[in-house]
C-alpha cells in the first residue's frame, strides 16, 4: 500500500498537547495499519480537511480525526454524516462506543481503545463505496 502524506499534516500533529499527540498518533497508526492489512486498498491519502488530519481512498468515505481545545478530555474519529457508517456502528457495537450524532466516535483520553472494533470501523469507512450495500457494511456476517 502506498501512503501519500500532505506536508502540512505533521504541523497539525505537532500542535497537539503531548498526551493528546500520543493518542492521535495511535489512531493514525491504526488507520494506516488497517489500510495496509486491507488488500483492496492500494493507496491511502493523508491530508487535511477542515484543518483536521483526514484519510481518503478511492473506495471509501473520508475519515477524519481531531482533538478540540473546547473538549480537552476527548478526541474523535469523524465520518461522513450522510453515510450509514455511524448508524451501522451503533447497531453492531452498541454501547461499546460513545457517539456524536451520525458523525463521530468519541474517545476519552483515559479510555483504552478497543483496537479490533475500531479497526473494523476504520475499514468500513475506507471501503465504504464497496461495502455500503452489504448487511452491516460487511463488519459482521
Amino acid at each position: 500500500m502506498t501512503l501519500n502524506t500532505h506536508p502540512k499534516v505533521a504541523a497539525v500533529f505537532a500542535s497537539y498537547p503531548d498526551t493528546i499527540r500520543e493518542k492521535m498518533c495511535f489512531l493514525r497508526d491504526l488507520i494506516i495499519e488497517t489500510a495496509t492489512e486491507t488488500p483492496k486498498i492500494t493507496t491511502l491519502e493523508e491530508t487535511l480537511k477542515w484543518g483536521e488530519p483526514s484519510f481518503i481512498t478511492k473506495q471509501g468515505s473520508t475519515l477524519r480525526m481531531d482533538w478540540k481545545k473546547h473538549s480537552p478530555d476527548q478526541y474523535a474519529l469523524y465520518f461522513q454524516c450522510n453515510s450509514s457508517l455511524v448508524t451501522t456502528f451503533r447497531m453492531v457495537f452498541g454501547q461499546q462506543f460513545k457517539y456524536q450524532g451520525e458523525r463521530a466516535i468519541l474517545f476519552s483520553v483515559d479510555q483504552k481503545i478497543p483496537v479490533n472494533e475500531v479497526k473494523k470501523c476504520i475499514q468500513a469507512a475506507l471501503l465504504y463505496h464497496q461495502v455500503k450495500h452489504l448487511k452491516f457494511l460487511g463488519i459482521v456476517d
